[in-house]
């Protein structure tokens, strides 16, 4: 893989990328018009996604960063965006371009007031592993064997301007309306400065590490402070492949169950009894080892959850709540999804909309075990998604809904079921954590 010597760091040059990206994304729009004339419309649309996503994810990759963070986010959007951005985007969860070994080393020093040599017995500055804010190279000192993550250099600087870049597309994409919409990409951006923060990120993961030491089949690196700085972790290096390198292979059922179960647990704990949850659930956070263990790496992105949403959240998972229209309207003011100002016509939508989603997405709930390799139970999320993202109706309406909190809850969940559907496991006991 190619590697990059330099990363664009100011606002104006990464604003010139986006731009000649966006050149590109014209260009191909243009080549559209005249290959739908000619050609099925269908095919000329694959054609298009296709090369918008390529030149799209190319120019990303360039910027790094939150950038190209989202692009990773999105593609955890399976029932929302085309198969072609789905499959280019999830590159941004593991492999991208990685910096040179020079500019590694340069990078290196002016984080840490050392070269990676005066530190470690060996370093070796070609990466492992690269992905949207930081990349791991291997190293050993005292006969240990470490990872040592470094962060791109103009990273946290830029989250703020890069947002505001890729708002328009997002708003665009996530039919999000102008009005009362900046609350929700505070959160983001708020969660993407914490991602920065290795710091923050070492102490968070130190302290999942314990409180879920006791979940069966599930290890976590050990974690070296004194070795670490504000954009530099070591931990132990984790013998293992990724989680989408596993499950492209397997077909051992007793393994799949093994890890679904340790998947499950894991997140099901956080949730309910730690209050905070890994909110980046991506096949490139999870290792998979020879004796069907789960890794669980990375926790910069960890989401507290508070009373005031977890009590409403959870109480609309339980059907008798779902199918009590007055208790479930009540719930739906207090997680902010209907507002004092909707009209008539607003809240039936949406209590409509909302009340066939949380029937169709909280089914796992109702149930003591359940089949996540169940096609039809992934297919129905995805053509709801499909279908309310075609709705008219809903493009007329301020879709600006819901607390602040849903953007990480529920990309947490849609993450959870695409990792716990890849994995095709079978009889998870839903209930399991509180056992243990």
């Amino acid at each position: 893989m190619r590697t990059i010597d330099k990363i664009p760091i100011s606002k104006i040059q990464r604003a010139s990328k986006l731009v000649s990206t966006g050149a590109k994304v014209g260009v191909n729009y243009l080549k559209y018009y005249g290959d739908k004339i000619v050609n099925p419309d269908a095919e000329a649309k694959e054609r298009l996604n296709q090369n918008n996503a390529s030149d799209i994810y190319d120019g990303l990759k360039q910027l790094k960063g939150s950038a190209l963070k989202v692009a990773q986010m999105l593609s955890m959007e399976k029932s929302i965006l085309p198969q072609a951005y789905v499959e280019k985007f999830s590159l941004a969860q593991f492999s991208v371009p990685p910096l040179s070994p020079p500019l590694v080393l340069k990078t290196f020093k002016k984080y840490f007031g050392k070269s990676p040599n005066d530190i470690y017995d060996t370093f070796n500055a070609t990466s492992v592993n690269a992905a949207s804010i930081g990349q791991v190279h291997m190293a050993e000192l005292n006969g240990n064997k470490l990872a040592v993550k470094i962060q791109y250099p103009g990273v946290a600087q830029s989250i703020a301007s890069d947002l505001a870049m890729v708002k328009p597309i997002a708003m665009s994409m996530f039919i999000i309306k102008g009005k009362d919409s900046d609350k929700y990409f505070k959160e983001v951006e708020n969660k993407l400065v914490e991602e920065t923060n290795y710091i923050l990120e070492i102490k968070q993961s130190k302290d999942i590490a314990a409180a879920c030491a006791h979940v069966p089949n599930l290890l976590f690196p050990k974690y070296y402070e004194e070795l670490s700085s504000e954009r530099i972790i070591t931990m132990d290096y984790m013998e293992g492949e990724h989680l989408s390198e596993f499950t492209a292979i397997n077909s051992d059922q007793e393994k799949s169950d093994q890890l679904g179960q340790a998947l499950w647990d894991f997140y099901m704990f956080q949730i309910h009894k730690l209050r905070k949850v890994h909110a980046d659930p991506h096949p490139g956070n999870f290792l998979v080892t020879d004796k069907a263990k789960l890794v669980a790496l990375d926790f910069g992105c960890m989401k507290q959850i508070p009373d005031e949403f977890y009590v409403p959240y959870f109480e609309l998972a339980k059907p008798e709540n779902i199918n009590n229209e007055a208790y479930f309207v009540k719930k739906l003011y207090e997680l902010e999804i209907l507002r004092a100002d909707d009209t008539k016509q607003e809240l039936e939508f949406f209590t409509g909309m909302f009340y066939e989603m949380l029937s169709l997405f909280t089914k796992p709930f109702h149930q003591e075990a359940f089949d996540f390799s169940d096609a039809k139970f992934f297919g129905d999320i995805a053509e709801l998604g499909e279908r309310y993202s075609k709705s008219t109706d809903l493009k007329k309406m301020n879709g600006n809904r819901g607390s602040k909190h849903f953007i990480y809850i529920n990309r947490t969940f849609f993450g959870l079921y695409n990792l716990m559907f890849d994995l095709k496991a079978k009889d998870i006991k839903i209930n399991n954590y509180m056992t243990l």
